[in-house]
């Protein structure tokens, strides 16, 4: 494309980008400010960007740009609004109308697109196959914890077989599923009581349940949706410390979000990954021309305006022969998952550590264009794995402070069977050498999780494991000895397990039913219960203090005295605090 615009169609296009609604101008003489170098999502080359994508620029604020044109080779010119990312670094172009499967889309622009020419690039549009429909959970049964302050409310029972001292102060965070109780986001303390719990919508699972951090506060998070085969079809969840719903989070360019990661990043960004289906050519792996595969996308959503800053495919990246997988029987029919993507992290230096399970490897991208710099493990490992330091099927792939790598490595799948036993893993990197020698692995007896499972690294160097299919969870010392040992009733799995600290401050009063002379307290959600009082009186306000206990767990019984008509319960914190106070009861005659 020329450089160059005249002033007034530059003026023109600075308003139209005020006024949120750009069309596709294209000057073609005068002298244009000399371009900085941007980055662009779909990529120069790119060839499976979706038939609903935006166009993604960083690295210059809107009113920078200059004019876009956007032409697709069987849909033609495309008009559509510019609008400015939350950061003022960068815009979405996006078109009034989709692109057509499998068409080339050329972009022009004035400005510096590494990859591309005089600020011109092209992608490709993938033609999208269709998903399976959702795998109905098998529900084999299990222990379970009913509540008679809340029916509804059926839990997976949790067992802790170990606490030791000098395990880290905090909760568990779950989500059990596939059993007999609810499919659905939990808090337990360090006894395996409930502290707060919640069942999924019907039909729905839940996943990656988890407390975070938005806009410097804390928030609880997880992935709600559908799933067949571990392919997620859903949304994020995000709640305060109120477990009112602060907002939901949905992946853009007209997917729908994979069930294996949602991380907030600190700027108010929620990193994702997505699976789309997609008509693939499979010859290289000795597949049918006309296949189906899955994708691996990861994309940077910004949380306000649900832009897509940044967008990678594994298809474009990631070669169809790396993988472990086996092809399906039929791949005409089945789609292959042949990179099962499973986490995204932020590197020390801000590019992204991705995970991919059926090819062994975890790789390290650059966040502004996609490159892999890379690869750990897999058939094509930039470096040398020593004794010990081989892994497979791994999961939940991050950087720790001391610089070492780690992951959870399930050493595990139907066939082959590379290992015995699961173990969390951390990995000394000599990026010089190109080699990873073992600096710490955590296994626990003969635990194996097949799939799930993660690692996580807490104070102190202790480290807190989630078994995935094997329902458990650990911390350990950093010198391996067990701390806290837990395990989830007998027929649930569970994807990923968090240790941390967490206040819960819920706005629904306690509840309390009374039955065979006793009142039955709860407070779900309140973390800061140290006594319960009960109130008793001939009736409602009327009502003086009539005993107390101690909390005795998610229910808290109390006597009602003798001719009690009506009764009440006060949650009181460690200090004497009133923390809520339930609605009267009357005491049946």
């Amino acid at each position: 494309m020329r450089r160059g615009a005249v002033a007034l169609a530059v003026v023109v296009l600075v308003a139209a980008v005020t006024l949120g609604s750009v069309l596709a101008l294209r000057p073609s003489e005068g002298t244009a400010e000399p371009p900085d170098p941007v980055t662009v999502s779909p990529v120069p080359g790119g060839r499976w960007a979706s038939p609903e994508t935006e166009i993604s620029i960083r690295g210059l604020p809107a009113a920078r740009l200059g004019a876009i044109e956007v032409i697709g080779s069987e849909s033609g010119r495309h008009a559509g609004r510019l609008e400015p990312h939350f950061d003022n670094e960068g815009a979405s172009f996006v078109p009034e109308e989709p692109f057509e499967p499998g068409e080339e889309v050329e972009v022009s622009t004035d400005l510096t697109v590494p990859g591309g020419r005089d600020g011109d690039y092209r992608f490709s549009v993938s033609r999208p196959a269709a998903p399976p429909p959702p795998r109905t959970a098998d529900r084999p049964g299990g222990a379970v914890r009913r509540y008679a302050t809340a029916p509804g409310l059926v839990t997976p029972a949790v067992e802790i077989v170990r606490k030791a001292p000098g395990r880290t102060r905090g909760y568990t965070f779950i989500a059990p599923k596939r059993g007999s109780g609810i499919d659905g986001p939990m808090i337990v303390n360090d006894d395996g009581d409930v502290v707060w719990a919640r069942a999924a919508p019907e039909g729905e699972e839940i996943f990656d349940f988890r407390p975070q951090r938005y806009k410097g506060e804390p928030v609880l998070t997880w992935w709600e949706g559908t799933s067949t085969v571990g392919v997620g079809a859903g949304e994020g969840v995000m709640l305060d410390t109120s477990y009112r719903e602060v907002m939901r989070i949905r992946a853009g360019n007209g997917y729908r979000a994979d069930l294996h990661e949602m991380l907030i990043t600190p700027r108010g960004t929620a990193l994702l990954i997505v699976y789309p289906y997609v008509h693939a050519d499979l010859r290289s792996v000795d597949g049918p021309q006309d296949g189906m595969a899955i994708d691996g996308v990861v994309q940077e959503v910004d949380l306000e305006t649900g832009h897509v800053l940044f967008e990678w495919h594994s298809l474009d990246h990631v070669g169809l022969d790396e993988s472990h997988w086996p092809l399906p029987e039929d791949p005409r029919k089945v789609a292959y998952d042949y990179a099962h993507l499973n986490s995204v992290a932020i590197d020390d230096d801000g590019d992204l550590l991705v995970n991919a399970r059926h090819t062994w490897a975890a790789y390290k991208i650059d966040r502004r264009t996609g490159t892999v710099r890379w690869r750990l493990g897999g058939k094509k490992s930039d470096f040398e794995l020593a004794d010990g330091a081989t892994f497979a099927y791994q999961h939940d792939v991050r950087r720790r402070g001391d610089g070492a790598i780690t992951l959870f490595d399930n050493a595990a799948s139907r066939a082959p069977q590379p290992g015995k036993r699961s173990r969390g893993l951390a990995l000394e990197l000599d990026e010089g050498a190109g080699t990873a020698r073992v600096a710490d692995q955590y296994p626990n007896g003969d635990l194996l999780g097949e799939t799930q499972g993660n690692m996580q690294t807490l104070p102190g160097g202790h480290v807190f494991v989630g078994w995935g299919a094997a329902p458990a969870f650990t911390e350990f010392a950093p010198d391996g000895r067990i701390l806290l040992d837990g395990r989830i009733a007998e027929g649930n799995d569970n994807y990923r397990a968090y240790r941390a600290s967490w206040t819960g401050r819920p706005t629904d009063p306690p509840a309390l039913v009374v039955r065979g002379g006793d009142a039955i307290a709860s407070f779900n959600g309140a973390t800061g219960v140290d006594r319960w009082i009960l109130l008793a009186g001939p009736r409602r306000g009327a009502l003086r203090q009539a005993g107390s206990s101690a909390r005795q767990g998610f229910e808290t019984r109390l006597r009602v005295p003798a001719g009690a008509r009506v009764v009440a319960v006060r949650a009181l914190g460690p200090r004497g605090s009133t923390l809520g106070e339930s609605e009267p009861v009357t005491v049946a005659g």
